[in-house]
């Protein structure tokens, strides 16, 4: 058997064809798996926000644990407003990429504005 992650990446287009549940849904169904998954074109403020409410509702004391999401700022940020402006969000606007994970596999060693690095263990 392999050992490992395993990494979903998935495309703009798909996410296209989604509507906000059926994405948060593939998201949870996939991290509660222990996988780590990129979305190339990344969640609008809204769906983040949902994902982290449906999310905290499925935390269980032993089992699974949360998610852990970094994303790149939409191109735009620089107009966003500051600190509230990135708290409410444009209404459409889209972040670039997303990475999403198991919080207890997942951590996030740096963030810059051209850069993810995460460190992931296995279960």
């Amino acid at each position: 058997m392999i050992q490992g992650v395993q990494i979903d990446l998935i495309s703009a287009d798909r996410l296209d064809k989604m509507t906000t549940m059926e994405k948060i849904r593939l998201i949870l169904d996939d991290v509660m798996e222990g996988n780590i998954v990129v979305l190339e074109k990344g969640l609008t403020p809204d769906e983040q926000s949902r994902l982290i409410e449906i999310t905290m509702r499925e935390i269980t004391p032993d089992g699974f644990s949360g998610i852990e999401m970094e994303t790149y700022a939409p191109k735009d940020s620089g107009s966003s407003g500051g600190l509230f402006g990135k708290l409410l969000g444009k209404k459409g606007s889209v972040t670039r990429m997303t990475v999403i994970g198991p919080a207890n596999q997942m951590k996030t060693i740096k963030k810059d504005k051209d850069l993810i690095s995460a460190w992931v263990s296995s279960r």
